[in-house]
């Protein structure tokens, strides 16, 4: 399994971005697919998950502002950051696998750096 994400930038506080992530490969048995992050200086956590059957599992510091999203024809998912802020500055992973972890799943993509300018 291939996971390809676009979408890295720099943006200012308050501003929107928008990351996707598009798998390929052997992707029968990828039910979950989603997006982790690691900021500086700190261990990577999850920023938002989404199932094939639409569940969606959200950290609590991204409640209201972030929004997942997949396009399962396409196997893509999406997520769309409204309201960023300074603590959001992370390298962005994609990540996907059968089944949900804390930690993250079977497959992950290169990091996406996004940079939130105050």
């Amino acid at each position: 399994v291939q996971l390809q994400a676009s979408g890295r930038g720099l943006v200012q506080a308050g501003g929107s971005l928008r990351l996707s992530c598009a798998a390929s490969g052997s992707i029968s048995n990828i039910n979950i697919m989603g997006w982790y992050r690691q900021a500086p200086g700190k261990q990577r956590e999850l920023a938002a998950v989404i199932s094939l059957g639409g569940w969606k599992n959200n950290a609590d510091s991204v409640k209201g502002r972030f929004t997942i999203s997949r396009d399962n024809a396409q196997n893509t998912v999406y997520l769309q950051m409204n309201s960023v802020r300074p603590d959001d500055t992370a390298v962005y992973y994609c990540s996907a696998g059968s089944r949900w972890s804390q930690g993250g799943m079977n497959y992950w993509g290169k990091g996406t750096l996004v940079t939130v300018s105050s």
